[in-house]
């Protein structure tokens, strides 16, 4: 009996301690899980603060901002000016109204157009609004007649580069003003569309020179006109051709490969790559193919159909300028040309002591005389 009460007693005296014990046990597990609980912002620290979906507390809108821009841009028209630039009997104007599935061509809005060879060569402009689902393009062709129909055709594409040039000083002027325009009037080319005749041989010498010289301003995209001239054997062979040339010559062509933002691009862009120059094929004539109406060039062994990549590659083509690369060509005009020249014609300005007044005042006397003109 004694040593049961005495067991009893110890336990008694043992029980405070052990419930002690436990509670500092029970603290310590907790300080241990705060700290687990606290230990990624401590140890490895989120720089970037991202904050996901699944770590909101509810609904934001976020989201909203994609339809707020798309709304506020379909008010007003996208602006996209394409140069085309060949020597004349290549299609370039049949090509442009295939592309937009449009009379938009020089030739086709000019009543009792007649071609005739110029003597220089001298640009002309034509813009149409484009409309397709509520959204509106408007959509400016340069067109360069008399390039490369000369027997001498030494610095023919002189006139082109100070064309895209002037386009570069006007956008310049106006966003040096001091009252600027909420919405700066986009001249600028956003792409050249150049003409190869299907020769099946090398790049000419007036080829080299103008992608040459028009390459470091402006982006081109080469292409192989009526293509359908040529066997797919004799059209694989050019196209390497024209590829090593472009290599050898050193000839900036779009898309390039240090424009290339992530590796996705990178994929997208170099798949586009090994298909330059395009093998086009341009008509505005529509044909009935196993009961289907496609566009086509009818021959006497078949129908040529044009958005066939089995056929050509305008589809290809109209893929890179329209719906996967538009909006890029800008980015890349406005970003990489027109900062070029902002650059130079800004260290110009510095360099002969007269600042950027030089440039505004200019712009802002023509002004005055013209409004002094008028009154």
């Amino acid at each position: 009996m004694r040593e049961e009460a005495v067991q009893e007693l110890d336990l008694e005296l043992k029980q405070p301690v052990r419930m002690e014990e436990e509670r500092e046990v029970e603290l310590q597990v907790e300080e241990e899980h705060e700290v687990e609980k606290e230990s990624p912002c401590l140890v490895e620290p989120n720089t970037q603060g991202v904050i996901r979906g699944g770590d909101l507390f509810g609904y934001v809108g976020i989201e909203a901002m994609l339809d707020q821009m798309k709304r506020k841009t379909m008010k007003s028209a996208f602006e996209f000016n394409i140069m085309v630039v060949g020597q004349s009997g290549l299609g370039k104007s049949t090509l442009v109204n295939t592309l937009f599935k449009s009379k938009v061509s020089r030739k086709s809005c000019t009543p009792n157009y007649e071609e005739k060879i110029s003597k220089t060569v001298h640009l002309q402009s034509i813009s149409h609004i484009i409309e397709e689902k509520g959204v509106k393009m408007r959509l400016t062709v340069i067109d360069t007649p008399g390039f490369g129909d000369q027997i001498n055709n030494e610095n023919c594409w002189e006139p082109i580069v100070m064309y895209i040039n002037e386009q570069y000083e006007k956008y310049l002027k106006e966003e040096l003003h001091i009252n600027r325009k909420r919405r700066i009037p986009d001249t600028r080319v956003h792409c050249c569309v150049y003409f190869l005749p299907a020769t099946g041989h090398r790049l000419r010498p007036i080829d080299v020179e103008f992608m040459k010289r028009l390459g470091k301003i402006v982006s081109i995209v080469p292409v192989i006109a009526k293509a359908d001239t040529l066997t797919m054997d004799e059209r694989l062979e050019f196209k390497q051709r024209i590829r090593q040339d472009l290599q050898t010559h050193g000839i900036q062509v779009y898309p390039q490969k240090e424009y290339d933002e992530d590796a996705e691009d990178r994929i997208l862009n170099n798949k586009i790559r090994e298909n330059i120059p395009f093998a086009v094929v341009g008509t505005d004539k529509e044909h009935q193919v196993n009961g289907n109406k496609v566009l086509g060039r009818k021959t006497k062994w078949g129908i040529i159909e044009v958005e066939n990549i089995e056929h050509c590659e305008f589809a290809n083509l109209r893929d890179l300028l329209i719906r996967s690369h538009l909006q890029d060509l800008k980015d890349v005009t406005h970003y990489i040309h027109y900062e070029t020249y902002r650059v130079r014609r800004l260290n110009e300005s510095n360099t002969s002591g007269l600042g950027l007044s030089a440039l505004t005042l200019e712009n802002g006397t023509a002004e005055k005389n013209n409004a002094e003109s008028q009154l």
